[in-house]
């Protein structure tokens, strides 16, 4: 949850009610259509009561991004702890944003997908912040560490592009299974090429 002044239980039950209601405004036609004022009428509150929780639609995305954020990191760290290798461990972040975009349909996917190319996000905020930023770059490191990416390579920097354009991919690419599969397999042996895996 968005950090700030703490909350009545009634309130945190109405942001929650807002919450909702926005989520399912936007997976109908994607956040830029949707209607605050739709929204505030079907969570059965006055329309400035959005504004109060919300003061804009993105704070919306902000809010479920930090909580399927820490869905991914939950899932990827459950695949982490069972044997593995590097591709394993990139074809499991494609396997989970799939999983992401079946849940939130097609259209809202791609708005929170967007919400990382957001230029009226905070410049200065930390990768550390992202939960599952850190479990790929953390896992990356853990396989360097194992010998299955050479020493001298940046895991990091690779770990963060290897996302941004993954989301990227997902966000520009049709959705149809024959178009995006050998796309996805193309972008996961380029970056296991990037990271100079080892046999």
């Amino acid at each position: 949850m968005l950090t700030g002044p703490p909350r009545s239980r009634k309130g945190l039950q109405t942001r929650e009610r807002l919450l909702g209601a926005a989520i399912s405004e936007f997976k109908r036609g994607g956040m830029a259509a949707a209607e605050t004022a739709a929204i505030a009428s079907a969570a059965g509150v006055a329309h400035g009561t959005f504004f109060f929780h919300f003061p804009t639609k993105e704070h919306v995305l902000l809010e479920l991004e930090q909580r399927e954020q820490q869905r991914m990191a939950a899932d990827l760290a459950r695949f982490f702890a069972t044997p593995h290798n590097v591709a394993d461990t990139l074809a499991e972040m494609v396997r989970v944003l799939e999983k992401l975009e079946r849940r939130l349909g097609g259209r809202l996917f791609k708005d929170f997908l967007a919400l990382h190319f957001s230029t009226s996000r905070p410049p200065s905020e930390e990768w550390t912040y992202h939960p599952v930023i850190v479990a790929v770059i953390e896992e990356l490191q853990r396989a360097q560490q194992r010998g299955e990416i050479p020493a001298e390579v940046d895991v990091m920097h690779n770990g963060m592009s290897f996302l941004a354009g993954l989301y990227a991919l997902l966000i520009t690419i049709p959705e149809a299974a024959e178009v995006r599969a050998p796309v996805m397999a193309e972008y996961l042996t380029t970056y296991l090429y990037g990271l100079r895996v080892l046999p």
